[in-house]
C-alpha cells in the first residue's frame, strides 16, 4: 500500500525495522520473529541496507520475501553510498517491477571494509537527490501506481551529526522534503523532548508531512555504550542512566542483571510511547534488533496487543 494512503486514515501507524540476515540460523530466527510480530498488524515494516553487493542482495531478498509470504507491507531501505545512477536506477527498477510500494531513501554509510571510501564518486551526494531521482523514475510512470513510490527519509531530533549549526541543519532537511519525501521516520532518541523540539523546528521551517518517531528499548548495558559511540550518537537521559544503575547494583549475577537492563529498557520505552501517544504523534517505528519480545511487550503494556490493531486514532 503507498505509504501516503497509510498516513491518509488519520490513525497513528505502528512499524517494524529489521535487517537482513546472513546466515541461515539467524534467517530461521529472523522468520519467527516475523511471525511473532505479524500479528500486532503493524502498518508496515522496513528493512535496512547495506551498500555492498552481497549485502545488497539480501535486503533484496528478504523484501520480497516478506511480501510474498506474509501479510506486511515492506519498505527497504535505499542509500545513496557506493552507487552510480545506474545502479539505483536498476534497483529501484526490480522494486517497481515487483510491485513494492515505498522506499526509504537515506545518504548511508560507508561499508565497514571499505575504509577510506571516496565518496564524491558516488552519483548521489545527499539523500534529497537520491529522494529527487526516485521521484523522477515515479514521474517516468515506470511503477504500477500512479504516484510511483511512496518516498520516506530519516530525521534526526537530536541533531545530525554532519551538521552543528542546528538552524544550516534545517535547511538540509527541508531540501529532502522539498526534493519529495512523503513521510519522516527518525532515528531512536530517549528523551521525547527532542522529538517535540524537532517538530516544532519543522513546522516552522514549513514542513508539513508526517513524522514517524523511531523508538528502541535499551536491552543491555554493553548496547547502550555501542548506541552512544555511533556517528550518530544517542543521548541518554539521566532517569535511564538512574533506572539502569539501580537495576544493575543489587545483583552480582549477570543473568539477573542483564534481565533488569531489559525490563527498565521496555519501561522506558513504554512511557515514551504512552506519552508520544498522548501528544499525537504521527507514528511510532520500533528498531526491533530482530527480535520480538520487547516490541510485545510494549504493545501489551500499551494496551495495543490486546485490542489487535495497528493504529489508533489521533485527534
Amino acid at each position: 500500500m503507498h505509504v501516503r494512503d497509510i498516513f491518509d486514515r488519520g490513525e497513528t501507524t505502528f512499524s517494524f525495522e529489521f535487517f537482513p540476515p546472513k546466515t541461515a540460523k539467524s534467517a530461521e530466527a529472523l522468520y519467527q520473529t516475523i511471525a511473532d510480530l505479524e500479528a500486532l498488524r503493524p502498518s508496515f515494516v522496513s528493512v535496512t541496507y547495506g551498500a555492498g553487493g552481497s549485502t545488497r542482495d539480501l535486503t533484496h531478498d528478504l523484501v520480497l520475501r516478506i511480501k510474498r509470504e506474509t501479510s506486511l507491507d515492506p519498505i527497504p531501505h535505499l542509500t545513496c553510498v557506493c552507487h552510480s545512477e545506474d545502479d539505483i536506477a536498476q534497483i529501484v527498477g526490480r522494486y517497481a517491477a515487483e510491485g513494492v510500494s515505498n522506499i526509504l531513501a537515506l545518504g548511508g554509510d560507508p561499508p565497514r571494509d571499505l575504509a577510506g571510501y571516496d565518496r564524491s564518486k558516488d552519483a548521489f551526494q545527499h539523500a534529497s537527490d537520491l529522494v529527487r531521482f526516485i521521484r523522477s523514475f515515479n514521474e517516468g510512470g515506470q511503477h504500477g501506481d500512479a504516484r510511483g513510490f511512496g518516498i520516506g527519509v530519516a530525521g534526526f531530533p537530536e541533531g545530525h551529526p554532519g551538521t552543528p549549526n542546528r538552524i544550516v541543519e534545517m535547511d538540509y532537511f527541508k531540501a529532502k522534503i522539498d526534493a519529495g519525501a512523503d513521510y519522516i521516520c527518525t532515528q531512536l532518541f530517549f528523551d521525547n523532548r527532542d522529538l517535540y523540539d524537532f517538530r516544532e523546528r519543522c513546522e516552522l521551517a514549513g514542513i508539513d508531512v508526517p513524522i514517524v518517531a523511531g523508538i528502541m528499548p535499551v536491552s543491555t548495558v554493553a548496547g547502550m555504550k555501542r548506541m552512544a559511540q555511533l556517528a550518530a550518537g544517542a543521548r541518554f537521559p539521566a532517569g535511564l542512566l538512574r533506572a539502569v544503575e539501580r537495576a544493575t547494583k543489587g545483583s552480582t549475577n549477570d543473568d539477573d542483571q542483564a534481565e533488569a537492563v531489559k525490563r527498565v529498557g521496555v519501561h522506558w520505552a513504554t512511557e515514551q510511547c504512552r506519552d508520544l501517544l498522548d501528544n499525537n504523534v504521527a507514528g511510532i517505528h520500533f528498531y526491533t534488533l530482530n527480535r520480538s519480545d520487547a516490541t510485545r511487550q510494549i504493545y501489551e503494556n500499551l494496551g495495543l496487543a490486546a485490542a489487535g490493531t495497528n493504529s489508533t486514532g489521533r485527534e
